[in-house]
């Protein structure tokens, strides 16, 4: 009988900060993909990361929009971590649980990670880590990875703050490489 997993965390203390002349009190928690809010929420910071430049620069196709949670919902391994200013979505950390092979324990990657713009340089995103990591560790994961691009430095100071670094197996082989080979 697989083990029963603890359920998921909802942050019951919120992040207070001035956000246009306004205190707002920010919540965390695992998206529930059947809630319209936390739907409209995460469909709306995919969005916010295709249109930043370290995205591809433009919005996506409305038909993409309108699929996305509905396919996310069909992948048990997947989560996502919200970042809620009220019913409105300001940081997402999209995640899918595979297995590691040479640990026999999930391994959480961070699939996508995004702060909306005029929330940025509020500890939003190390917040938002920080909460992956707790629903992680509730899955028994042996670590998290993420993706990230070499010119997004400011990002990446963040990860190895996190505790992220590259990953290598044998320093003589070098650090591993994204790839990737599109099919459609």
């Amino acid at each position: 009988m697989a083990a029963r997993l603890p359920p998921p965390f909802s942050s019951t203390v919120p992040d207070r900060f001035t956000y246009n002349d306004r205190v707002s009190e920010l919540t965390y928690c695992v998206a529930d993909y059947s809630n319209p809010v936390h739907a409209r929420a995460v469909t709306e910071m995919v969005n916010c990361l295709a249109m930043d430049p370290v995205g591809q620069g433009r919005p996506l196709p409305a038909e993409i929009l309108q699929a996305l949670v509905p396919a996310l919902a069909r992948y048990p391994n997947c989560f996502s971590i919200l970042s809620m200013d009220g019913d409105t979505g300001v940081g997402l950390s999209l995640c899918f649980e595979s297995l590691s092979s040479f640990k026999a324990r999930p391994i959480v990657n961070i699939h996508d990670f995004v702060v909306r713009q005029g929330y940025r340089g509020q500890g939003i995103a190390r917040r938002l880590i920080e909460e992956t990591e707790k629903e992680a560790r509730r899955r028994d994961a042996c670590k998290m990875t993420l993706e990230v691009l070499e010119g997004n430095r400011s990002a990446q100071r963040l990860y190895e703050r996190c505790g992220f670094s590259g990953y290598e197996l044998d320093p003589a082989n070098g650090k591993a490489l994204f790839w990737e080979k599109a099919l459609v």
